[in-house]
Order: structure tokens, then C-alpha cells, then sequence
């Protein structure tokens, strides 16, 4: 068989390695339009939970992968003087550029080689191939091309964030909440590396237009962030690449496949950051695909429907805590009036997704703090 797949990011490199390792024979071509060494962003995350499928998976991969990541077991909430630690959540991190580089390696190891800085304009130039993976993002080729085909839909989120660095190193995930006089700003923080952190700002519309964030340049604007963050980052500057500020898209098709092209990772769905990597996402939408075409060999358009029909309903479920989590942050300047502990457990609950059982064995020590502050505010 001879696959194209448009996009040498997690999701193209992976289905390039898992499905050439399985199939030698077969012909799988990658299309990259930047340089092998070319990325925005800084780190990507992942929840032990989502770590856990590609080891039941690719146990060889997560091996290979897991030694150069950086590993915590708390998150941290740092919001009105108090930082409160929430016990058993435990996550994984590294920079998106080394893990690209690792996944080209990978697919280098069973015969792939990426072609780099070449540009598809048309899905033209691509007859001939058995199978057409759409990896290439959120502005997908292929997707663009057939949108009323897929059934694509998209909206944005009124939240702006800008995605930065910086040489501080942070022992755990961290989310830091800011009031100022203009209004309310938080940090999403991490180390990805021994020297290296993620530090991603989001604000509401209302503060993003008091700071006139609009006509600011990228290095105005990080100068406000750095001031505006000043106590956490301690002396450390932000470090920007491509950092200006966004409005988080969400993007969704109602069919997954169209002839013989398949949508995985962002050009089929997006999940809001504070929820999980969309990396995860789409390296399980590769899994996936590389089973269903497998069950049904030597099928591709059978192929491709087992593919939604068993990997939906799964996405549909985090896709809907997604919305949930990102509801949480539209209105987190409103959240930022509770008490600490009122505030760290609305937010360890938002997505609906944790219970207070399942709160209770995941992180006992947070919750027992947290049921003694319930029971002291009972009137006697």
C-alpha cells in the first residue's frame, strides 16, 4: 500500500513509524512543509493517565520516550497569597522540538524519511496514493479542501493566550492567578527540561482589551506579562517564539474520512490546553487508525469507518470535559473571588470528570484538608 501523510508533527511522524514497522512493504511517504527543526511552542504535558495508553500500546516507544521527560507528582494552585498542593496528580513533560526529534528518529529506524520543506499545495499532487493521512494541523490541507465533505466546524474561545518560556524551573504543573488593576490574568506552568519551562499567560477579553493588547508589539507585550508575573517568575524573563496572542479554536468534524483522506490530531479536533496535550490526543487517533486498518486488511474505506466508529466516542468524551474545563477559564476572573480551597476544588472539579470519591483516592491529603475547611464552616 502507499500512504501519504501531510504533516511530520507528533501525529505524522508516529503513524509513519507504527504503521511502516507493521508493514515493511509498504510505501509511507511524509510531507513537511518547515525545516526538520522547526516548531512553535516550547513544552507538551502529559497526565500519567494519558502517558499509561501508549505503553499498553508501544511499550518500545514510551520506553524510548520516557527518559528524557521530566516527571512530578503534585499539581500546584497558586491563587490569593496560598499555594495549595494537590496530592496524586502526577504529569510528564518535555520540549515539543525534542520530541519531534525522537519520533523522527523513530520513523528514520524503520525506513521513513520525512521530506522536509516540501510544500503540498493541491491534494492534485498526491494521486496515486492508496491512503491520504491528514496530520497537517489545524489548517489542514486536506480538510480546507473538502470542508463541506468532512462537515467542518469551527468557533473560538474569547479567552487570548500567549505561549511562552522561560529559565525558570517549576517542580510541578502550576496554574497561578493574578489580579491587577486592568484585570485578572493566569499561568499555566511547567519545566519540560532540567533548565527550561512553559509558562503559557491567558486572560479574559475584557482584560486583554484594558491592556491594549492589540496594538501592543510581541515584545511589549511579554515585558507586561513579565511585570505582571514578576513575583512568580523571579527574576527570570519570558522567552518568546511566535509568542502573540491567540484565541483557542475549537474545531470539529462531523465525518473523520472523505474518499480515501483521514483527519487525525488537529485537523480533526481540537481539546482545550488545560484540560491535556493535544499531542496525546493525537498520537491515541494514530493508535487507532493503525488498529482499524489492520482489523480490516486490505480495506481501506472499511478501515477508515471502523476508525470513527470506535475512536468517537471516546474523543467525544473528552472533547465534551474540554469544553467543560474551558467554561471553567472564561469565567475564572468570577472563580478568583473564592476562598483558596473553595477555588482549587472548583477547579480540580470542573471538567465533571472528577466526583469527591474519586477525588478522595486520587488525592487524599487535598481532600482531607479540604472536607475539615467544610465541616469548621458549618454554623454551631
Amino acid at each position: 500500500m502507499r500512504i501519504a501523510v501531510l504533516g511530520a508533527g507528533p501525529a505524522g511522524l508516529y503513524f509513519a513509524y507504527l504503521w511502516k514497522k507493521r508493514h515493511p512493504e509498504a510505501q509511507v511517504d511524509v510531507f513537511e512543509q518547515n525545516a526538520a527543526d522547526a516548531t512553535w511552542g516550547f513544552g507538551v504535558v502529559f497526565s500519567d493517565r494519558a502517558w499509561e495508553f501508549l505503553r499498553a500500546d508501544d511499550p518500545e516507544t514510551a520506553d524510548f520516550i520516557s527518559p528524557h521527560m521530566e516527571s512530578w507528582r503534585n499539581l500546584t494552585i497558586d491563587h490569593a497569597g496560598e499555594r495549595l498542593a494537590i496530592d496524586g496528580v502526577g504529569f510528564s513533560a518535555m520540549g515539543r522540538l525534542h520530541l519531534l526529534q525522537l519520533l523522527q528518529h523513530r520513523a528514520r529506524s524503520v525506513g521513513v524519511a520525512p521530506r522536509f520543506e516540501t510544500t503540498i499545495t493541491t491534494i492534485d499532487q498526491l494521486a496515486g496514493y492508496d491512503l491520504i493521512v491528514a496530520a497537517d494541523g489545524v489548517n489542514s490541507l486536506v480538510r480546507r479542501s473538502f470542508e463541506g465533505d468532512f462537515k467542518t466546524s469551527t468557533y473560538y474561545i474569547d479567552n487570548k493566550f500567549a505561549w511562552y518560556g522561560t529559565t525558570k524551573r517549576f517542580e510541578t504543573l502550576t496554574h497561578t492567578f493574578v489580579p491587577t488593576a486592568r484585570g485578572a490574568f493566569n499561568a499555566h506552568h511547567y519545566r519540560y527540561s532540567p533548565t527550561m519551562s512553559t509558562f503559557i499567560v491567558e486572560c479574559d477579553r475584557r482584560t486583554w482589551e484594558n491592556y491594549g493588547f492589540a496594538e501592543k508589539s510581541i515584545e511589549d507585550s511579554k515585558a507586561i506579562c513579565e511585570q505582571v508575573f514578576a513575583a512568580t517568575l523571579d527574576g527570570h524573563p519570558l522567552v518568546s517564539n511566535k509568542s502573540i496572542w491567540r484565541s483557542f479554536p475549537w474545531l470539529w468534524n462531523e465525518r473523520w474520512s472523505f474518499r480515501n483522506m483521514v483527519l487525525v490530531g488537529d485537523a480533526l479536533h481540537t481539546a482545550h490546553f488545560s484540560i491535556g496535550s493535544g499531542t496525546r490526543l493525537a498520537m491515541e487517533d494514530v493508535v487507532a487508525l493503525v488498529k482499524s486498518l489492520d482489523a480490516e486488511a486490505g480495506d481501506v474505506t472499511a478501515g477508515l469507518r471502523r476508525y470513527e466508529a470506535e475512536r468517537r466516542p471516546i474523543v467525544e468524551t473528552l472533547i465534551k470535559a474540554a469544553k467543560a474545563s474551558a467554561d471553567w477559564y472564561e469565567h475564572f476572573p468570577e472563580h478568583m473571588k473564592m476562598a483558596p480551597l473553595d477555588f482549587v476544588y472548583g477547579y480540580i472539579t470542573r471538567s465533571g470528570r472528577v466526583d469527591p470519591a474519586r477525588l478522595r483516592r486520587m488525592s487524599p491529603q487535598f481532600m482531607a484538608r479540604y472536607e475539615i475547611s467544610r465541616i469548621n464552616q458549618i454554623p454551631r
